[in-house]
């Protein structure tokens, strides 16, 4: 139901799963696993699936803890867009190659849920796009020290505050791994 003309396809869009990333994350490997088994499902029903690598002072291109991590593979012809925002659309090429795709509707999985996957998911649903947030396939590190909620509560409350977001003309919601269907709406 996106805004955006002439995009009837579907995308996996995954976000910073990267070895510095998600080394301490919540949940990490059950996280990890579940982006495998997405990436593994879009693969055969011909999804596309974007890759999103970020890299900033903290995490320098090219540094072990940059790369994707050894669980998960992109595929030689999956596109892997750069970035250096929070938001996986601000100053990258995602908007063209999602155009280039006729995508429409993302199907969101990755990390970190209250950086990077809040801040794409809100970049998606203004430019236009429906945005589905995979429910047990996003996590966080414990940022607790610094006034935080804990892991497994930034996760809940985004996957809550998430299910119920609304614009028009546009589909937000989550759904479980075992539940995403790229064909249709979630």
């Amino acid at each position: 139901m996106t805004t955006l003309e002439n995009r009837p396809n579907t995308a996996l869009l995954v976000v910073d799963v990267q070895k510095g990333v998600v080394e301490t994350a919540h949940e990490r490997d059950a996280v990890v696993a579940n982006v495998g088994s997405l990436v593994e499902q879009a693969r055969r029903e011909r999804v596309p699936v974007i890759w999103v690598q970020h890299s900033d002072e903290d995490l320098v291109k090219g540094s072990d803890d940059w790369r994707i991590v050894p669980e998960l593979t992109p595929g030689i012809a999956e596109p892997l867009v750069e970035k250096n925002y929070a938001d996986s659309f601000e100053d990258t090429m995602l908007e063209t190659v999602l155009s280039g795709l006729g995508v429409g509707r993302l199907v969101v999985a990755g990390a970190a849920t209250d950086v990077c996957i809040r801040s794409t998911l809100h970049g998606a649903f203004v430019r236009g796009y429906d945005a589905i947030l995979v429910s047990d396939a996003h996590t966080t590190d414990d940022q607790t020290a610094w006034g935080a909620p804990p892991p497994d509560q930034v996760v809940a409350h985004t996957n809550l505050y998430w299910t119920y977001q609304t614009a028009p003309g546009r589909t937000a919601g989550t759904v479980g791994t075992k539940d995403v269907d790229f064909g249709g709406t979630a």
